[in-house]
């Protein structure tokens, strides 16, 4: 949700700052540089100005954080309720260096950045408000301020500019295709839920972040997903898991809606399963070809096998849950199998969300019970997931030869039709097919050979096959 912020202190005399600097600008009679931003799909001027860096402040509403924020709850708490506190704003510059996915570790790209500021210099101007905040540029100044750089050039909105106006501009550059360092993947979530929150339509906002509508809806239900993961791992301790723990999971987490949609078609308590099955071997931090192997079948064919004791749910009839304000009407609950697998995906949830959890809220008694329990299902879905690959990969092998003489036949099929049309047009080239028709009479021969090998009894099809290879040798 959008979030309106106070002005910050010394604003009056940052924006009489801002205003000097205009004036100055305006009056000098040279060429004056302007950066063009899109604005309620208008292109709104805004002409740039020389300002002090350490009189800048870094938007706490940018979107490039936004699920950064959670890396410390505690901070974040603080930067909510005073964002211009310098603590804050030291805050915010520590997760603008940050990596995306793992904030507590630098960023090369960051590095990378201000080697380019250092070498060549600011390309680009930022874009600030009249009260001295960043619409766009924090990272730069991030990297100004390490660099010692007096001064940055931005460009100046609007006067009369209000949060929605900021939020919607910086949505705007962003999301322009020729931007060198785009949001990273929860954040451009968060910012197709605010859109959505203002009211826009799922076709609107599709079409802002240039991804079909069914992309959108899409991830919304990822979304949707990780905070029901999240609030689901809170423990009595009050810790819990946080945005950024998903942030490096993106096309595991689109390749299960995928499939769980496909599913839940036809069988809702299955897709339900692997859903939690899945995220649980997303939060164990599997790899996407390992979590490819949690199907629907998994939990009973290959999980319950290895699971430690006390983690296996005992089976149990579905309760039936009471549909409020209609007395006396019950519909069925969760299926056996279903809840087996939520609390089995409760039990990774919390012991992850206690395992790295910082601060008092937890013991070192404490987070190693939840490493320990952690540590215990990784292994066994480990044995699990090594089992359903080698049955998948003997699958595969069992299918393999089958599936390449149905492909050849659709290949004779379509050198039939083939056929006709160049006997029609006179076109064939008979040396050339009768060489081909010989090939085919060879392989068909060593084919003979192979699939008469281990049996005494062969279906219809192999007896074809080692009948006319054995006339045609006669012949």
């Amino acid at each position: 949700m959008m979030q309106e912020f106070p002005p910050p202190p010394r604003a009056d005399e940052f924006s009489e700052l801002v205003k000097r600097r205009l004036d100055d600008v305006r009056s000098s009679g040279g060429t004056r540089e302007t950066v063009t931003v899109d604005w309620n799909g208008q292109p709104l001027h805004c002409e740039v100005i020389d300002f002090p860096v350490n009189s800048l402040y870094y938007n706490p509403g940018t979107h490039r954080i936004r699920a950064q924020r959670s890396l410390n709850p505690a901070k974040d708490g603080i930067l909510s309720k005073d964002p211009w506190d310098s603590e804050s704003q030291e805050y915010l510059q520590y997760l603008l260096q940050g990596d995306p996915a793992n904030p507590s570790r630098r960023d090369p790209a960051f590095d990378k950045l201000k080697d380019s500021l250092q070498q060549f210099g600011q390309n680009d101007p930022g874009l600030i408000t009249h009260q001295g905040i960043l619409v766009n540029g924090n990272t730069r100044r991030a990297a100004f301020r390490e660099l010692g750089q007096q001064t940055m050039r931005v460009g100046v909105l609007p006067e009369s500019f209000t949060w929605a106006d900021i939020n919607a501009v910086e949505l705007a550059l962003q999301l322009r295709l020729d931007h060198r360092r785009g949001y990273s993947y929860i954040n451009r979530l968060l910012a197709m839920e605010e859109q959505a929150a203002l009211g826009r339509t799922p076709a609107a906002i599709a079409k802002d972040f240039r991804i079909r509508e069914s992309t959108y809806h899409q991830e919304r239900w990822i979304l949707s997903t990780i905070r029901d993961q999240i609030d689901r791992s809170k423990s009595g301790g009050g810790v819990e898991l946080r945005l950024v723990d998903f942030e490096d999971h993106q096309e595991k987490l689109k390749e299960l809606h995928r499939v769980y949609v496909k599913l839940a078609a036809a069988e809702p308590d299955r897709a339900d399963v692997l859903k939690e099955l899945r995220m649980a071997a997303i939060v164990l931090g599997f790899s996407k070809t390992d979590v490819r192997h949690v199907d629907e079948g998994f939990q009973d064919q290959y999980l319950a096998r290895s699971l430690p004791e006390g983690l296996s749910a005992p089976t149990v009839e579905p309760a039936a849950v009471a549909v409020p304000g209609l007395v006396g009407v019950t519909i069925p609950g969760a299926t056996a199998s279903v809840s087996a697998a939520r609390a089995l995906n409760d039990h990774v949830l919390r012991a992850k969300a206690t395992a790295v959890a910082d601060g008092p809220a937890v013991t070192e008694q404490d987070k190693r019970e939840a490493q320990n329990v952690f540590h215990g299902v990784k292994e066994a879905f480990d044995k699990a997931i090594d089992a359903a690959g080698r049955d998948a990969r003997l699958r595969k092998r069992k299918q393999m030869a089958p599936a390449r003489l149905a492909d050849a036949c659709v290949d004779i099929d379509q050198c039939v039709v083939e056929l006709v049309q160049a006997r029609a047009s006179r076109s064939l080239d008979e040396e050339a097919f009768d060489e081909a028709v010989l090939k085919l009479r060879e392989s068909l021969r060593r084919l003979a050979q192979q699939a008469g090998r281990g049996s005494a009894h062969h279906g219809d099809g192999v007896a074809w096959l080692l009948e006319a290879v054995a006339l045609e040798a006669a012949g």
